[in-house]
């Protein structure tokens, strides 16, 4: 089954938003082993989307779109192809009624404008818009699919994995189930060269990778007849993975991230951590308390720019900071042992480092970070070469020592939950 991705809006063809919901499309439909034949963008014209329209559904067997569902008049989607198939538009009362309990909730005044937004082209079915108002439309007719959801991306993801999805599956006759492999420590290039063999010769299950900044995601996909078939498949591809990559690159399967690994290892454990901050700037933290749950697991952020902090706070000694400077091993070890002890946390994590463009040397580089660990199994840190010679790589310099400095603290809760017997030697499902 062939299919063409139609973003509709003038603001995508200025640059003023970036479009997320081709990509989050594209990688979805894979999944489903539904081919994007293509990806067109369009503004917001009646006459040019019309034409972008025709001429996908005459080249595909589906075409799905986002964008253009709203209450103001340049929002044309529905509209364009009610007229493309002739046949008009209809109250869906279930909309309506959706749409009203969402501004009776808030208060606001229900406008006509508003209430278009439940019209659906004859013969449509509505997906439910569970984030916003604007329902999504699925309709099939004269041996085509047109599916056409909302623009905000929340509203779309939410949409389409909830609604779409399912129809998707009944259409292919089969079931599809994906599991996402997340890997640090190793980039993509390595990971694909390690990996070429499966990705090149298997056609079911399918192997995937995909790169994230300092991460590789590997996406294995089976296609059964059922779900329960689809995941027996997976199991053995997983596992050979996770024996090809290393178990200490592989830190979590179906998991938002190290962060997100790191506060569900640190909830199992029954353990906390706090952060002591020099080149991150808080950024550690940040990352930690975007996770649902971190505040059960997190004691504190010390955001130590300045050497009185470390001194004063953290208790780094003067003449660590005289003789080996504030960045330096010895530093970044008394940084994560001081917060530890000043929050009274099982793990303090810290960095210090040179995130330019100015302040290194031939001696210490822009890029040079070390990043401290601190528990009861001991104090230790590592020294990282973050630089990649970029121009204006300040950020990506702060975000990978912040990503080392996940990882490490994901490997000592690790430690401390093997020398508890609270984990097996490998975990792939989290």
């Amino acid at each position: 089954m062939n299919c063409e991705i139609l973003c509709v809006g003038t603001e995508l063809l200025l640059g003023d938003i970036i479009n997320t919901n081709a990509a989050f499309l594209s990688k979805e439909l894979a999944a489903l082993g539904i081919n994007v034949f293509r990806q067109t963008t369009v503004g917001d014209n009646a006459e040019r989307l019309k034409k972008c329209l025709k001429d996908a559904l005459d080249n595909n067997d589906m075409v799905i779109t986002s964008g253009g569902l709203g209450p103001t008049y340049d929002d044309l989607t529905k509209e364009t192809a009610a007229a493309l198939f002739g046949t008009d538009l209809v109250l869906d009362e279930a909309s309506l009624t959706h749409i009203e309990h969402f501004f009776s909730k808030t208060g606001r005044k229900l406008t006509d404008s508003i209430k278009k937004q439940a019209y659906l082209p004859k013969g449509a079915q509505a997906l439910p818009n569970d984030c916003g108002t604007a329902p999504g439309i699925f309709l099939e007719k004269n041996g085509k699919v047109l599916i056409m959801l909302p623009g905000p991306p929340k509203e779309l993801e939410t949409m389409f994995l909830a609604y779409a999805v399912p129809k998707l599956s009944g259409l292919t006759g089969r079931t599809s189930v994906s599991h996402t492999l997340h890997i640090f420590g190793i980039g993509e290039s390595t990971a694909e060269n390690m990996l070429k063999k499966m990705m090149t010769e298997m056609t079911n299950p399918t192997v995937a990778p995909y790169a994230k900044t300092g991460q590789v995601e590997v996406r294995v996909t089976a296609f059964a007849d059922s779900t329960e078939q689809a995941e027996d498949m997976t199991r053995p591809v997983i596992n050979e993975i996770i024996r090809i990559i290393g178990r200490e690159y592989v830190y979590g399967m179906d998991i938002g991230g190290l962060q997100e690994a790191l506060v569900r290892r640190l909830e199992k454990a029954g353990l906390k951590i706090a952060t002591a901050e020099s080149l991150t700037g808080g950024m550690i933290s940040k990352m930690i308390t975007e996770v649902s749950g971190a505040s059960g697991v997190i004691e504190c952020g010390v955001c130590s720019y300045s050497n009185r902090i470390k001194h004063e706070i953290l208790g780094v000694s003067e003449e660590t900071l005289e003789s080996y400077t504030e960045y330096s091993p010895q530093t970044a070890e008394e940084m994560a042992e001081g917060v530890r002890k000043l929050s009274g946390a099982d793990i303090g994590i810290s960095t210090t480092g040179i995130a330019g463009p100015g302040g290194g040397t031939d001696e210490k580089p822009v890029g040079l970070v070390y990043v401290g660990v601190s528990s009861r199994m001991g104090t230790f840190s590592k020294k990282l070469d973050l630089s990649r010679g970029l121009k204006n790589e300040r950020e990506l310099i702060r975000e990978l020592a912040s990503l080392h400095a996940l990882s490490l603290a994901l490997k000592e809760t690790e430690k401390i939950m093997a020398k508890a017997k609270k984990v097996k030697k490998i975990i792939f499902l989290i």
